[in-house]
């Protein structure tokens, strides 16, 4: 598979944070993502009212989409700076209240209430603070998670999930010994393997 050069790999919190900080941010679409509007008839299933769940969310414009169409979105990202401007680029009016869960988590909620999101590491979420989805709109998370804490991640994506959600999963393709990542290469193979 290729992936050999990669699975030792480590990105920081604090890389991350400083792309944001930088301005480093290719991986986000200001037009939103092609994908989520070709396949959002899987993702509702005829459904309407969803919770949809933004893993590393950044400042996701199909967030307000979906908020706009009647969903509740809850995300997660560690900047507060990505956050922050998500609010700002939209002019929506939000609040902040800490998590009493966890330490130095807060969550920025829209004051229309349909649009949360944590301010900390995915990891420190469970779902008795987050609750489940109905829906998971996986764009950039799966291939951004260090390919050690891969199956760490699926299960805590899998313990946030209701029975009949559906889940999004947007990957690339490439030659893994020419690139470092992120975003790093997740072969079929073993997406079939993290996801059961």
């Amino acid at each position: 598979t290729g992936t050999g050069s990669q699975k030792d790999r480590v990105v920081t919190e604090e890389e991350w944070l400083r792309k944001w900080e930088v301005g480093n941010i290719g991986f986000h679409k200001e037009e939103g993502h092609p994908l989520l509007r070709k396949y959002l008839d899987v993702l509702l299933n005829g459904r309407s009212g969803l919770r949809i769940f933004f893993p590393l969310c950044g400042k996701a414009v199909e967030m307000k989409w979906l908020a706009d169409m009647g969903h509740s979105v809850v995300g997660v990202e560690v900047s507060e700076q990505a956050l922050k401007e998500f609010f700002a680029e939209h002019s929506l009016p939000y609040c902040e209240e800490p998590v009493p869960e966890i330490s130095g988590a807060k969550k920025l909620r829209s004051t229309s209430g349909n649009i949360s999101l944590y301010c900390c590491s995915i990891y420190d979420l469970s779902s008795s603070i987050v609750g489940k989805f109905d829906g998971v709109w996986d764009r950039g998370a799966l291939v951004a998670v260090n390919p050690c804490d891969r199956q760490r991640y699926v299960s805590l994506m899998i313990t946030l999930m209701e029975k009949n959600s559906s889940y999004l999963l947007v990957t690339v393709s490439y030659d893994s010994n020419k690139h470092k990542g992120p975003p790093f290469y997740v072969p079929e193979s073993e997406i079939k393997s993290l996801f059961g």
